[in-house]
């Protein structure tokens, strides 16, 4: 909570979690508390790179919070001409 500055940081925000998880209640929690202030102040916080099991936990706990959740693009590899 002590990494974002709500008041200065800018109209939309992402949040990454590539490299970590939304893994229990508190988890929850935080994330509501942070979308709340970012929604008072007509701001968007939004989450990229959610595991399965993190988007399932939050579809679960939906009547606790509301967030925007970031499709991970599709990425194609590109093949040689023939």
């Amino acid at each position: 909570m002590d990494k974002f500055d709500v008041q200065n940081d800018p109209e939309e925000v992402i949040i990454d979690f590539r490299e970590s998880r939304v893994s229990d209640m508190s988890a929850i929690e935080a994330l509501s508390k942070l979308t709340e202030r970012y929604q008072q102040l007509n701001k968007k916080l939004h989450l990229r790179h959610l595991s399965e099991d993190c988007r399932l936990l939050l579809k679960n706990a939906a009547g606790v919070i509301e967030v925007n959740v970031l499709e991970d693009p599709d990425y194609r590899v590109a093949t040689e001409p023939k």
